[in-house]
């Protein structure tokens, strides 16, 4: 018998628009079905995912539509500079 819960899936959708925004913003967040929808929803969008478990509840807790605040950049520039990569890689 296993004696701790099943942890349940965690999704944070960051937006990041140069043009618009000043950094990037959590524009969707949830764990268990939300989570799924948020992932199935990227999926289905092509949109890039990227697991960071270290980094997944510290933007949970961020409000929706919030900027992530200046001491993440770092951590978030390194998640984009590889989605950008992947998406060179692509076309």
């Amino acid at each position: 018998m296993n004696s701790h819960p099943k942890r349940s899936r965690r999704a944070v959708a960051l937006r990041y628009d140069a043009e618009q925004d000043q950094a990037p913003r959590v524009v969707a967040k949830g764990r268990g079905y939300i989570a799924e929808q948020i992932i199935q929803a990227a999926r289905a969008h092509d949109i890039p995912l990227v697991v960071d478990s270290e980094m997944s509840p510290l933007l949970e807790a961020l409000e929706l539509d919030a900027p992530i605040p200046p001491e993440f950049y770092l951590a978030i520039a390194e998640i984009l500079a590889f989605v950008y990569r992947i998406n060179d890689r692509d076309r």
